[in-house]
């Protein structure tokens, strides 16, 4: 931890609350020493005057438990009913604690809760992971707001900054798109992001699925019908192509269209006319087709299932929607997105999550992508408490218990595998799993030993659910008296 740099380049604000002046100069000096700027406040109440101040903002704030007047997790509370502060993150410490008052702090909303004597690194490690997780908070909202209302879609990441590009070319002109990639990747989303940015936003955008519509009835749904034309065909109908009159058509899942119905599909884009079943009446149609496949329409052109000449209708600007794996960057980003809605959307408080969660998220390999992650997460939020750590993740059912992390990382990253057997490295006799597992063994023996080995108070020490911890106490055979 020691030299680590500050986390942006104008180095955080962090407020230290606390009734006794010896341990808010030794907070003051190991923060300033790794290049934070350092207020500090010797009551609840000062520092709430600090903390509403607009001219003076705080990154994080670290409060003591007990203060006189007003306490910290009173404080708290003010903080997190109050709009302007809200925001904030706060991490609280106690010299005499108890599993309960580490509870009441973060169902109040602190991102941190520990207790006195103060570990350097402990500290460092809390302020830096609290000020991440508030950053990435800030991001979240805002790109929600700016992207969402263009593309329903946020990422960073270069593969979705070129597909907003590919959006943002294509949705003011009246070409026809075909939108490719794997299922789950957001193929709708796209659709309708290029439909909003276009000329005909105020229009009609009418989705057909193609897949689910039966072979029989996908002419009178995209076309229409007469009454009596077939059995059933108790009045008119208006088509998909006729409803979308003036606005948008997206065809959904286009490969598993019938060929007899991709013949009528072409005459439509052609010439702008339909015919509904029954009728010999042509009705003229000025309608913009989007088409998304997770097929390659190529292949099913060679094997006589796709029409030619259509493919080559839809494909004039092809888009194709970059898997999940592609962008592993924006697994945070969605991530938090998908937490905030789904509180928002359930009615409960806004949850948290332990910056642990976002690694072992980009280590998963999602072949449902995007809507895979959507369901892991929201299932996550549910069965967590008010943070949401490691061990509320589901397990990963893609995950053989005997695959090799090197190799899913080489594949991710797209690198060449390293060749086997590895070359060996002077001095080195453990390989990084088995250097990581014993890093985190002896870390949790030794956070077991400062606490006299109790189990409650080093899980809400380490960050990690009581049970987790005992599952790891068992996995790794740690005894009382291990050193």
């Amino acid at each position: 931890m020691t030299g680590s740099p500050p986390l942006t380049e104008v180095p955080p604000w962090v407020l230290v609350v606390d009734d006794e002046k010896n341990i808010r100069r030794t907070l003051s000096m190991v923060l300033s020493g790794e290049g934070f700027r350092v207020l500090e406040a010797d009551s609840a109440e000062r520092a709430l005057e600090l903390l509403s101040d607009p001219e003076q903002p705080v990154d994080v704030a670290i409060f003591d438990l007990k203060l006189p007047g007003m306490t910290g997790l009173q404080a708290l509370e003010r903080l997190r009913a109050d709009d302007a502060t809200k925001h904030i993150p706060v991490v609280v410490v106690s010299g005499h604690a108890t599993v309960h008052d580490a509870v009441l702090a973060i169902k109040l909303g602190a991102s941190d809760f520990f207790e006195k004597p103060l570990s350097r690194e402990r500290v460092l490690v809390s302020v830096q992971n609290a000020i991440r997780t508030a950053r990435l908070s800030r991001t979240v909202e805002r790109m929600r707001a700016e992207l969402e209302a263009r593309y329903e879609m946020i990422g960073t990441s270069a593969p979705i900054q070129k597909l907003f590009a590919d959006i943002d070319k294509v949705a003011p002109t009246k070409a026809s798109v075909l939108i490719t990639g794997e299922s789950g990747t957001g193929k709708e989303l796209v659709s309708r992001a290029i439909h909003r940015l276009s000329p005909r936003k105020d229009a009609p955008f009418i989705k057909v699925n193609c897949a689910a519509i039966p072979r029989e009835l996908i002419e009178s749904e995209l076309f229409g019908h007469e009454r009596g034309s077939f059995t059933g065909a108790q009045g008119r109908k208006r088509g998909f192509f006729e409803q979308a009159h003036g606005g948008t058509l997206f065809l959904d899942e286009i490969g598993d269209m019938d060929l007899t119905a991709q013949a009528k599909v072409l005459r439509a884009l052609q010439n702008g006319e339909v015919v509904r079943v029954g009728s010999e009446h042509v009705i003229h149609v000025d309608v913009r087709v989007l088409a998304a496949t997770n097929k390659d329409l190529s292949r099913a052109v060679q094997n006589g299932s796709f029409r030619e000449d259509l493919f080559f209708r839809l494909d004039v600007f092809p888009i194709r929607v970059p898997a999940l794996r592609e962008r592993r960057l924006d697994v945070p980003l969605l991530a938090s997105s998908f937490v905030l809605a789904f509180c928002a959307e359930n009615g409960l408080r806004e949850k948290k999550i332990d910056p642990g969660v976002y690694e072992a998220l980009q280590r998963r390999k999602f072949p449902g992508n995007v809507r895979e992650l959507k369901n892991v997460v929201e299932r996550a939020a549910i069965l967590s408490s008010d943070v949401i750590t490691v061990a509320d993740l589901p397990e990963d059912p893609h995950l053989s218990p005997f695959e090799d992390e090197q190799d899913a990382e080489s594949e991710d990253s797209g690198a060449t595998p390293l060749p086997t057997p590895l070359p060996k490295v002077p001095g080195a006799q453990l390989t990084l799993r088995e250097y990581r597992e014993g890093a985190e063994r002896t870390y949790i023996v030794d956070t077991l030993k400062v606490l006299d080995w109790n189990i409650s108070k080093a899980a809400v020490v380490l960050g990690v659910e009581r049970t987790n911890l005992h599952k790891k106490i068992r996995a790794y055979g740690i005894k009382r008296g291990d050193a």
